[in-house]
C-alpha cells in the first residue's frame, strides 16, 4: 500500500482532474465531474448493520465486497463511505466488522480486508473516523481479515468498550484477540486469550456487558465457543455449562439480562445443515434452549441459526433467522417471552419488492436468503431492519407479528449498490445502458436513476453474466452470456433488452461461459468460451462451427462498421488476429504486443479502427483494420477502453479508460484519439478495482459508466 500508516483521508468535495500531456500531469479546472450510481438497489451480500444505541436515526451497514455504508435520514437512502479507496486498495472494500462508540455517535470504526489468501495484496487496516464516516485516519494491522470469506456474517467480531471508549478489542481469523487502548491508533494480541477457533473463522464475535464491564467473545470451536472476561481482558475462561457441537455465529445481551446466542454447524452463509438458539441467564448461569424449529425436521435438508436482534426498550424481545434454509426458504422468528415462545415472520407477511424489482426473480418474492444480520430501532419497537444476500429489508409494524396479524416490509436498501459489474454496453440506440452483472444477470436501463421495472433479463432467467455485445448497424439486437448450465448459456434479443430468445446450441464440450462478440450486422456470433476453441454461428445460436486458427483464450471483438471483420488477440503470446470473412478463418497481423492480458474494442463510426488495453502494457491503436496495432505514447496503463460521443468540434470520438496517465490512476477521457488526456474522476470517486469494463455513452458527450467489484455502475457527466 502506497499510504503511510495511520494516513489521514480526507474525503473533500472538490474534483481533482489531470490532464496529461508531453508526459507530464496537471491540475485542471476545464472540466469537471458529477459522479452517482446507475439504480439497481442492492445487488450484493449485506453482512451487518448496526443502530447506533443513543443517537436516533443513525445506522450503519457492512458489506461483503461494497464497503460500508451510514443511512441518511433526510434523503432516506444509504451513503457509501469507502468511494475513495483507490485501484491498488481493493482489498479494503470487505468490511469484516464495524464498531459504533455508545458515548460518542460521531466515532465509527471499520475493519476491513476482504480475503486472507496470499494473494490478497494488502493486509488488514482499521478504518477510524469521528464524523460518521466522512473522513477517517488508517491503523495498519500485521494480518489480513476476511470480509468476503465464510462466517461474514458473523459479528460483531470488533467493539468498543461502552465504560471506556478508548479501549477496543477486535477477534480475528486465526490470530487471535486483538486490544487497543487508544481509539484503535495502536492494536496487541491478547496473549491470555486461550483459543484461536476453526482455522479461516476465528473469534466471530465480541461485546460488553456494560452493567459490570464483562466481555464475551464467540469462538468457532464446538467444544467451547463462548468465552468472558471479568477483569477486563486480562483473564478469560470459558463460560460454564455451555452447549456444545455448534459454533456461535451471533451473540447479544438483552434487556432481560439474558445473553441470547445463534448457532450453526458451519460458518455459512452458503452451508448449514444443523443449528440451535440458546440464552444464558447471566445472574444465575443457567442456559435453557430456544430454539424455534429444528432443523432436520419434516423431511428438510437441515439449516442454522444466523441473525440476532434483542429488542431495549422490551425486555424479553428478541428475532432470530434461519440460514441456509434453502428449501422451503428462510425464516425470521420473533418472541416476547425471551424464546418461550416464538412468532413466524414469514408465516404472515406482506412484502414489497417493487424497489429492487429483481428480487422477484421473476417468481414470487420470498424473504431473502443469507439472512444474516438483524437489527430492532432502539427508539422504535415497531422498526426492524434485517441484511440478506441481495439487500436490506424493513419494517415499520413488527409488533403486529404479537397479535397475530400480517406485517409489512419493504426494500430499504435504496442508494446501498454493491453489485459486481462484469461488461457494460452503450448502443448507439435503445436504452442508454444495458449491464452484466454478478449473481444478479443482465439488466437495461431505460434510466439512470430509477430501477429497472422489469427486473433482471429473462428466458432464461440468469445469474453471473460476464460478457454482452450489440450489432451496431441492426438496432436492437443484443447478445448476453451468462454462467448457468447446458443450454441457458446464451441468449439474444431483437429489441435491445426487453426480450430475449435463448440460443438453441452451443459450442460442444464448453464448461466456461467465456466472451461472445457479433457481427455489426448481426449476421454472425462469434463465441469464445475459453476452455475449447472460439466457434461461429450464423442462424442465432442454433448452430456452432469451430473458428480456424484462433487460440482458445482469445478475446475477440467484431468491427462496429464492417460485418465481415472481426478481430481478436491472444493474451499469451501478444498476437493479434484478424477475420475478414465473418470470423470463419482468422490470421495473425501483429506479433510482440504485450503479454497478460488484453481487452479489444472498436470504434462506432470508423472501419477498421480497433483499439488493445493491454493492461500494465499500456494502450494500442489499430486503424488498418488490424494489420498494425501502435502504442499510444501518452497513457502507462490501460486496463479498459470504451467510446462515447465526440466532442463538439471534433471528429474521433471520445475515448475512456481505467488507466494510468503520467503515474496517476484513474478513469481518463482522450478527445484526440489519445493524443492528451484528462482524468474525470477525482480522489474521492475511485472506486478501488475498476478493470473489467468502460463504456461512454454514444448520444451524450462526457457520458461514461464504468465497472467496479462491488459498487455497482458508476457514471460521471460532465458538469
Amino acid at each position: 500500500m502506497s499510504l503511510p500508516r495511520r494516513h489521514f483521508l480526507a474525503l473533500s468535495t472538490g474534483t481533482a482532474l489531470v490532464a496529461a500531456t508531453a508526459g507530464r500531469a496537471e491540475a485542471t479546472e476545464s472540466t469537471r465531474y458529477r459522479w452517482r450510481n446507475v439504480e439497481i438497489v442492492g445487488g450484493g451480500f449485506v453482512t451487518g448493520i448496526i443502530h447506533h444505541p443513543r443517537k436516533r436515526g443513525l445506522v450503519y451497514a457492512r458489506t461483503d465486497i461494497g464497503g460500508a455504508a451510514r443511512f441518511d435520514n433526510r434523503t432516506q437512502r444509504w451513503v457509501q463511505l469507502l468511494h475513495w479507496l483507490g485501484w491498488d486498495e481493493w482489498n479494503w472494500t470487505g468490511v469484516e466488522s464495524l464498531a459504533l462508540d455508545p458515548a460518542d455517535p460521531d466515532r465509527l470504526y471499520l475493519a476491513v480486508g476482504t480475503y486472507t489468501s496470499d494473494w490478497a495484496p494488502s493486509n488488514a487496516a482499521i478504518l477510524i473516523s469521528t464524523d460518521q464516516g466522512r473522513s477517517f485516519r488508517r491503523t495498519d494491522l500485521p494480518f489480513k481479515l476476511g470480509g468476503n470469506e465464510p462466517g461474514r456474517s458473523m459479528g460483531e467480531r470488533l467493539v468498543v468498550d461502552p465504560r471506556d471508549g478508548r479501549v477496543l478489542f477486535l477477534g480475528t481469523r486465526g490470530h487471535g484477540l486483538w486490544r487497543s487502548a487508544d481509539r484503535g491508533r495502536s492494536w496487541a494480541r491478547v496473549d491470555s486469550f486461550p483459543a484461536t477457533g476453526t482455522a479461516g473463522i476465528g473469534i466471530g464475535f465480541v461485546f460488553f456487558d456494560p452493567r459490570n464491564g464483562t466481555v464475551y467473545a464467540g469462538v468457532a470451536d464446538p467444544a467451547a465457543g463462548l468465552y468472558r472476561s471479568t477483569d477486563s481482558g486480562r483473564t478469560w475462561a470459558p463460560v460454564p455449562g455451555q452447549p456444545t457441537g455448534l459454533l456461535p455465529h451471533h451473540g447479544e445481551l438483552g434487556a432481560d439480562g439474558n445473553i441470547y446466542l445463534t448457532y450453526g454447524d458451519r460458518p455459512g452463509p452458503y452451508e448449514m445443515y444443523d443449528g440451535a438458539v440458546h440464552k444464558l441467564d447471566t445472574a444465575t448461569g443457567r442456559w435453557t434452549d430456544i430454539t424455534p424449529l429444528r432443523p432436520n425436521t419434516g423431511g428438510e435438508a437441515g439449516f442454522g441459526y444466523a441473525g440476532l436482534a434483542t429488542d431495549p426498550r422490551r425486555p424479553g424481545t428478541v428475532m432470530v433467522s434461519t440460514m441456509s434454509r434453502w428449501g422451503p426458504v428462510d425464516d425470521i422468528f420473533r418472541s416476547v417471552d425471551g424464546g418461550s415462545t416464538w412468532h413466524s415472520i414469514a408465516e404472515r407477511i406482506e412484502l414489497d419488492t417493487s424497489g429492487a424489482p429483481y428480487l422477484n426473480f421473476h417468481g414470487t418474492p420470498k424473504l431473502g436468503w443469507m439472512i444474516g444480520d438483524i437489527s430492532i430501532d432502539p427508539f422504535d419497537s415497531d422498526k426492524v431492519l434485517y441484511v440478506t444476500g441481495a439487500t436490506i429489508f424493513g419494517t415499520d409494524d413488527v409488533t403486529e407479528a404479537e397479535a397475530g396479524r400480517s406485517t409489512h416490509w419493504s426494500v430499504r436498501a435504496q442508494g446501498l449498490e454493491e453489485t459486481a459489474v462484469l461488461d457494460l454496453i452503450s448502443p448507439p440506440w435503445g436504452p442508454p445502458l444495458i449491464s452484466a452483472l454478478g449473481d444478479i444477470g443482465v439488466y437495461r436501463h431505460d434510466r439512470l436513476d430509477v430501477v429497472p421495472p422489469d427486473g433482471q433479463a429473462s428466458n432464461p432467467v440468469s445469474g453471473t453474466s460476464p460478457s454482452l455485445d450489440y450489432a451496431a448497424l441492426s438496432p436492437g439486437f443484443v447478445v448476453r452470456l451468462a454462467n448457468a448450465g447446458a443450454g441457458e448459456h446464451g441468449a439474444y434479443s431483437t429489441d435491445a433488452g426487453v426480450s430475449w430468445q435463448p440460443f438453441l446450441g452451443e459450442p460442444a464440450g464448453l464448461t466456461q461461459t467465456g466472451q461472445i462478440a457479433v457481427s455489426a450486422d448481426a449476421r454472425t456470433l462469434l463465441w469464445a468460451p475459453g476452455d475449447v476453441p472460439p466457434h461461429y454461428s450464423r442462424d442465432r445460436g442454433t448452430t456452432w462451427t469451430i473458428v480456424d486458427n484462433l487460440p482458445v483464450n482469445s478475446a475477440v471483438v467484431g468491427d462496429r462498421v464492417d460485418a465481415r471483420l472481426f478481430y481478436a488477440f491472444d493474451p499469451a503470446t501478444g498476437t493479434a488476429y484478424a477475420s475478414t470473412n465473418g470470423g470463419a478463418t482468422f490470421s495473425v497481423t501483429a506479433t510482440g504486443l504485450p503479454t497478460g492480458a488484453g481487452k479489444l474494442e472498436t470504434v462506432l463510426d470508423r472501419a477498421g479502427h480497433c483499439w488493445l488495453a493491454a493492461g500494465a502494457g499500456g494502450l494500442y491503436r489499430s486503424v488498418d483494420r488490424g494489420l498494425t496495432f501502435l502504442p499510444v505514447a501518452t497513457i502507462e496503463e490501460a486496463h479498459t477502453v470504451g467510446f462515447g460521443k465526440a466532442a463538439r468540434g471534433r471528429s474521433d470520438m471520445a475515448v475512456y479508460t481505467s488507466g494510468k496517465v503520467s503515474g496517476v490512476r484513474g478513469i481518463f477521457r482522450s478527445d484526440d484519439s489519445g493524443r492528451s488526456w484528462v482524468r474525470v474522476n477525482d480522489d474521492r470517486h475511485q472506486y478501488a478495482w475498476t478493470g473489467a469494463a468502460i463504456t461512454g455513452d454514444p448520444r451524450v458527450y462526457g457520458r461514461v459508466y464504468i465497472s467496479t467489484n462491488g459498487f455497482g455502475i458508476p457514471y460521471g457527466e460532465p458538469v
